[in-house]
């Protein structure tokens, strides 16, 4: 409920005039057993054949104050609806622009299936509620305390055996409902499994098939299924069990209304018009406490996604944003590692006491086996994680003192899984930034290689499939190139970002780079010692720590297990 309140009170003064037409709306239904009472008791009887007119004007007025409540209830509606809509629009966003800020690290914590869950499935729920709350909130309690005090009015004796049944409602709507919260939660942990299931397919589908797993999958798939399936109907079988135990106690307490109604109207008390309208007003009674039914099962579904999405929106930044700007003091290694380890687990260290300097212009080449922790020092420059101990210097300040912004837009990178977007060519490599025009976009395609582009129809305003489907691999990689030099950024990194181009076009894409962006530091990371030979300096890494570093004359004469490969690679050429 506290989360519904928060996402509502932007809209104040809108929500007041909409439960306030909604309990007007609601008012009216009041009127009118009220009035049926009065005709059967009072009009009706004195009615004579010739003159129908006093029965005429109870049914005119009746109209009059069914059809106000309908337009009010219905204006009231609309508004709750389109009041709901707005805020989980704005809770979307927000939640959006906090899942864009989380660091890699606590992404991996809550998972990518769990985080798209959280904002579409939480969020949806929590819309049924926010819209549920205004309809149902208003009009269920108008309906139950009215309808107490008319029948009241009525006959204070009967109400007080209907009234004697709301302490058992009470207490079965509120034992159910503490039972079905933390079943409603279990049901979201299910979701985020089977959503991470079908994204995994979706994803791999081309390999799924290749190896023939498609009904492996397909059985992984139904066993998720069946849970998710399994969490719903617990969870449904316990809030179920409200409705036919309160119709059970409700239809006994009119039971006893109809049977002490009988006595009291043998013995004067009341009238037959009386006992009609009482029992109207039972129905509404009844009516409004199968709304607050309903009001429990939403608020508790809304309850389990509202504290996920809080788990997000209220967790810390571990990754601090720095006050300082970039001041490129060219004294200063551009980039520089002082003695760095870091842990993705905590347990087990991914790099170790990582040192070397690169000034400005220059390339580092990083070349090591799986595992070894090259992407690893990417995420670290990037500050997709924060290093455990060491020091990452640019332009000889801690980078943990820089603007994250700043620091990233000095940066173009090329990841080893990158995204083609389903856009056209043109707004793949331009990437909405507005600094980069036409020029920018035709000079970073010459220097990628990709020439092919003006090959296809309508070259850069060609439509992407999603992920790039209709390009190669080679294709894409000049394409993601292209994207990190269109911004002629101060850091080029490569990360694997050439393993799908031959041989020549690798030679022809590097030897551009260095005549056209010889002041763009770079760092490239590659499997092909031809693609780092002309570096200043190369990390060979192994386990996460340098093994070895010089130039790559140095390191042939150095370096054993650079020899290996350069002789694995190149046939043992020396330059």
């Amino acid at each position: 409920m506290k989360k519904i309140l928060e996402l509502l009170k932007p809209f104040n003064k809108t929500l007041s005039v909409s439960l306030t037409l909604k309990a007007l709306g609601t008012m009216t239904d009041l009127f009118l057993p009220f009035l049926i009472a009065y005709m059967i008791d009072d009009v009706i009887p004195v009615t004579s054949p010739g003159d129908r007119w006093p029965l005429y004007q109870v049914g005119i007025y009746m109209l009059i104050i069914a059809f106000v409540g309908w337009m009010m209830n219905i204006f009231a509606n609309r508004t709750a609806e389109r009041i709901a809509a707005s805020a989980i629009r704005n809770l979307r966003h927000e939640l959006f622009e906090k899942i864009e800020s989380l660091s890699s690290k606590q992404v991996d914590q809550f998972t990518r299936p769990s985080l798209i869950s959280r904002m579409t499935t939480d969020t949806y729920n929590l819309y049924n509620a926010t819209a549920g709350i205004q309809r149902l909130g208003v009009r269920a309690p108008v309906l139950l305390i009215g309808g107490i005090i008319m029948s009241f009015l009525v006959d204070p004796i009967l109400t007080l055996v209907m009234v004697a049944t709301l302490p058992f409602i009470g207490i079965l709507v509120y034992t159910v409902s503490k039972r079905g919260i933390p079943l409603y939660k279990e049901i979201q942990i299910r979701t985020d499994k089977l959503i991470r299931t079908v994204r995994e397919f979706i994803t791999g589908a081309r390999v799924i098939k290749a190896l023939s797993m498609s009904d492996h999958e397909k059985n992984r798939f139904d066993g998720f299924n069946k849970s998710t399936v399994e969490g719903e109907l617990k969870a449904h079988y316990t809030m179920a069990k409200i409705n036919p135990t309160m119709n059970g106690i409700v239809n006994i307490g009119l039971v006893l209304v109809l049977v002490f109604g009988a006595f009291r109207i043998d013995q004067g008390y009341v009238q037959k018009g009386d006992i009609t309208a009482f029992v109207t007003y039972f129905t509404l009674i009844l009516n409004a406490m199968m709304s607050i039914t309903r009001i429990f099962v939403m608020l508790s579904r809304a309850q389990a996604s509202g504290s996920r999405i809080d788990e997000v929106l209220h967790i810390k930044q571990d990754i601090i944003d720095g006050n300082d700007t970039i001041e490129r003091n060219e004294a200063y290694p551009h980039i520089a590692f002082h003695h760095v380890s870091f842990s993705y687990n905590k347990q087990k260290a991914n790099i170790e006491d990582i040192s070397f300097e690169l000034y400005k212009g220059q390339t580092l080449g990083i070349l090591g086996s799986t595992g070894s922790g090259k992407t690893t020092l990417i995420n670290l420059i990037m500050r997709f994680y924060e290093s455990d101990s060491g020091i990452i210097s640019y332009y000889g300040k801690d980078i943990k003192d820089l603007k994250v912004k700043e620091l990233r837009k000095s940066v173009g990178l090329v990841l080893q899984q990158d995204l083609i977007f389903s856009e056209s060519i043109y707004n793949n490599i331009q990437f909405n930034r507005s600094k980069i025009d036409q020029m920018d976009v035709e000079m970073a395609t010459n220097i990628a290689q990709a020439g092919f582009i003006y090959e296809r129809e309508d070259t850069f305003n060609n439509q992407m499939a999603t992920r790039g489907m209709n390009l190669s691999g080679g294709q894409k990689q000049r394409i993601l190139i292209a994207r990190a030099i269109a911004g002629k950024p101060d850091l080029l990194i490569l990360d694997d970002a050439s393993s799908a181009l031959d041989y020549q076009t690798d030679m022809k894409m590097r030897k551009a780079l260095n005549e056209t962006l010889k002041d763009t530091t770079k760092i490239i990371i590659a499997q092909r010692i031809s693609s780092l030979k002309d570096a200043d300096l190369i990390l060979v890494l192994d386990n996460g720590r340098i093994v070895a570093k010089g130039t790559h004359e140095q390191l042939l004469e150095s370096s054993d297990l650079y020899q290996l490969l350069s002789k694995h690679q190149m046939g043992g050429a020396q330059a």
